[in-house]
């Protein structure tokens, strides 16, 4: 008998892909969490039956929320990641020698044993000694912090259950307070292809753009996230990531990656007029 996993996208869309083996499935405190070993995808995490992460096609993500802001400031020294229990943007951080400091809020202690054991390319460096891992409400964590961090990532689910705080004015307003003079804030802002993602795409980045000084929206192509096409949202109190690319000593640097390069990061700001006209829309 075939096993296939498989994720609406749309009430008329779905994704699936052929499971060979389902190596974990709990309930915690907060949500349904799986590890299912794919024939396509490897090794996927899924979490109340929404796919988060496979190990084909995570580098894409993990490497566009982490080095595009990087990439625009290199003096970066202390950094929160809100979400991000597998693993995967921490292992990309932890990959520049001049931070100093990750700390880590994940709500979900059991997500970050989980894919310890079972999605170890992406949790390999979770034990870093720069690393901290808060195990609490991101919302709740950054309300009691002041003018502490350079650089705050939300790599955060889509926004129901535990990561649905994340996505609201006053989230938005509190990593604002959170941040440096010259800080920045990276969150992953969903897509504009289906209607229901392009609501939220739409809201969160009114809330950023009424916060911020810069603002902007980059893209990126992950074949397993609804439509393949995936946006992230840029803001920061200085910098601007196209003006302020440092590419010449970030390419000195030597870093191995997959899919980012600073030719991609410039070109990631290049946005479809769908897109573009989506955004408008809220200017």
């Amino acid at each position: 008998m075939e096993l296939w996993y498989t994720e609406n996208h749309t009430e008329n869309v779905r994704f699936s892909t052929k499971v060979n083996n389902q190596l974990v499935s709990l309930q915690s405190d907060y949500q349904h969490i799986a590890i299912l070993e794919t024939e396509e995808f490897g090794k996927i995490l899924t979490l109340d039956g929404y796919l988060m992460v496979t190990e084909k096609d995570e580098f894409i993500y993990h490497e566009m929320i982490v080095h595009v802001p990087m990439a625009t400031n290199l003096d970066i020294k202390k950094v929160l990641v809100i979400g991000a229990g597998d693993g995967g943007t921490i292992r990309e951080l932890v990959r520049y020698p001049g931070i100093e400091r990750i700390d880590m809020v994940e709500i979900d202690s059991m997500v970050v044993e989980v894919c310890k054991t079972h999605l170890k390319q992406t949790a390999c460096s979770l034990d870093d000694p720069r690393v901290t891992i808060y195990y609490e409400d991101g919302l709740r964590y950054i309300r009691n912090i002041d003018n502490e961090y350079d650089l705050i990532l939300v790599d955060s689910t889509d926004p129901f259950g535990p990561g649905e705080g994340l996505f609201t004015k006053e989230f938005y307003g509190n990593c604002y307070k959170a941040l440096g003079d010259k800080g920045i804030l990276v969150n992953q802002q969903e897509s504009t292809f289906y209607g229901s993602y392009l609501d939220v795409m739409q809201r969160s980045h009114k809330k950023i753009k009424d916060t911020f000084k810069v603002c902007k929206v980059y893209q990126a192509h992950i074949p397993t996230y609804p439509s393949g096409f995936w946006l992230f949202g840029f803001a920061s109190k200085y910098y601007d990531p196209i003006k302020d690319i440092q590419a010449e000593d970030w390419n000195k640097l030597g870093l191995k990656t997959k899919y980012y390069n600073t030719s991609l990061h410039l070109g990631a700001f290049a946005l479809p007029n769908y897109v573009k006209e989506h955004l408008n829309e809220i200017d």
